[in-house]
């Protein structure tokens, strides 16, 4: 069983931000990655969907470490996908990582302040003993996407596939395709579609808030030809966060002059009033669910020049060369994308034990969204509901590198999160309305009402918080290693002194 200081689960986005930072700031460190895939990029290697891209740009969503150097901010998967192998290059990250280990099981022992860790692998399980267990695991079931059960979907004598699992060969040209969806897949695979496909209808049960953006960063581009490249990604950086976090709040205290300023720029998008009252038009506030973003305003063009259309509608069942609609029309088709969401699940099914016991996660506290209550040497990496991912996962993995300096300093081998007040209410870790966080609520872990149990989905709160603000505090137990692990250590230190002599 091979001894490690930090674990990471997880080499995609927020994996390799951890490593960096851990190779960066804990140099003494004896840490691994294990992927469960055979390559560095989490969802940015398997999602291989048309078009497939960022949906937030990416000077927030690239590491603040290392500049985006690609042109365009609103960038492909596949430039994603490559920067975040190049980071991993340049930092030495490659050799850490072991790739085809998906983490299983994870079993705290206290008598030892280790995690023992069950991976399994084609040759087999493998495990690890690790004081500290970082997950970087992403929000989501990496093996299936979530996809309703269609009334007649087996009559379909036609292609029906999900995103989350694009067939490499699959054709669309001169066919008729309909994608069922209206979130952040649908509003990027309909006009990529559009392109080839003979007709494409983006077929929603209810709308969504579309906002067109330029998929370039003029104010970034001239700052990169006059500044230093670390400088200019810097200053890039925070103002989109400034942005981002502005058109937020102004969005949350003024939803009804927000949502009337939404509908003004698809009307002057689309030109015709009564598509964008009929299908661009949630009945919900802007930012009660996340804001789906169009470069360029892509889907819009598809939708003037014909090429795509949108239909607001149930599905009654399915037929063999199309689908029946509530309302009694029927759409034909040669292709049906199930662009219906994500399983949300917070670490990739990972089943974690204290003494042997299953953890029950929905029984847990979020701790500055980083720890989770009464579970010792345990962090994860999460992102904003409302913001770039990576924004917060920076932010969480410099704070688990304050917290593993901080123990070192003061001869610490473990710290446990714990509520000291258990008046206080707990409330939902996310606080977005879409589909795959209802499905997903009653198992996941929860906020508290205050205090550093309480999640503000503030880049800005986070960033005084995790980076500057005071480390210790009294919901931290922190404990020094059982006299049993110091001995078992130094048996085992004798041991290897004596081998290597």
């Amino acid at each position: 069983m091979q001894e490690l200081d930090v674990l990471i689960i997880g080499a995609g986005l927020s994996g390799v931000g951890a490593a960096w930072h851990l190779a960066e700031r804990c140099p003494q460190k004896r840490f691994l990655l294990l992927e469960g895939r055979e390559a560095i990029g989490g969802t940015w290697d398997l999602f291989r969907y048309p078009g497939i891209r960022s949906d937030s740009d990416m000077y927030t969503l690239g590491y603040h470490f290392r500049p985006w150097r690609g042109k365009q901010a609103i960038a492909d998967g596949t430039s994603i996908r490559e920067y975040i192998k190049d980071t991993a290059r340049e930092a030495g990250i490659v050799d850490r990582i072991r790739f085809q280990r998906r983490v299983v099981r994870a079993d705290w022992r206290s008598a030892e302040a280790r995690w023992v860790v069950t991976a399994e692998t084609p040759s087999g399980q493998e495990q690890y003993a690790a004081r500290f267990l970082y997950a970087c695991t992403g929000y989501y079931n990496y093996e299936s996407g979530y996809t309703p059960d269609f009334p007649g979907v087996e009559n379909f004598r036609g292609d029906f596939i999900h995103p989350q699992h694009w067939p490499e060969d699959l054709d669309t040209s001169g066919k008729r395709v309909v994608v069922i969806g209206s979130g952040a897949t649908a509003i990027t695979l309909v006009p990529v579609l559009a392109e080839r496909a003979r007709q494409v209808t983006m077929l929603q049960r209810s709308p969504t808030y579309v906002l067109s953006l330029p998929d370039d960063d003029v104010l970034a581009q001239l700052l990169q030809r006059a500044l230093p490249e670390q400088l200019a990604y810097s200053i890039t950086r925070a103002k989109n966060v400034a942005l981002g976090s502005l058109f937020y709040q102004f969005a949350q205290r003024y939803p009804k002059l927000t949502r009337r300023l939404l509908r003004r720029a698809a009307i002057h998008q689309l030109g015709d009033t009564e598509v964008v009252d009929t299908h661009f038009n949630p009945r919900y506030d802007p930012w009660d669910e996340r804001l789906c973003v169009a470069p360029n305003g892509d889907i819009f063009r598809a939708l003037r020049e014909g090429r795509a259309q949108v239909v607001t509608d149930t599905i009654e069942a399915f037929t063999e060369d199309g689908l029946r609609l509530g309302s009694g029309e029927h759409l034909e088709a040669d292709v049906v994308v199930s662009a219906t969401g994500l399983r949300a699940e917070l670490l990739s099914g990972l089943a974690l034990e204290l003494e042997g016991e299953p953890v029950e996660m929905a029984e847990r506290t979020a701790y500055r969204g980083v720890m989770f209550s009464d579970l010792p040497n345990f962090a994860v990496a999460v992102g904003y509901t409302n913001a770039s991912w990576t924004l917060k996962c920076d932010l969480s993995a410099e704070h688990v590198c304050r917290l593993l300096n901080h123990m070192d300093e003061r001869g610490y081998a473990q710290v446990t999160p714990r509520v000291r007040d258990v008046s206080m209410p707990r409330l939902p870790l996310l606080n977005l309305q879409s589909g795959y966080v209802k499905r997903a609520s009653a198992g996941m872990p929860k906020q508290g009402a205050w205090g550093p149990w309480r999640l503000h989905q503030s880049y800005l709160s986070d960033l005084w918080s995790l980076r500057y603000g005071r480390l210790v505090t009294p919901e931290l137990e922190f404990a020094r290693e059982p006299r049993a692990a110091r001995v078992q250590g130094s048996a085992t230190s004798s041991v290897a002194l004596a081998a290597a002599g």
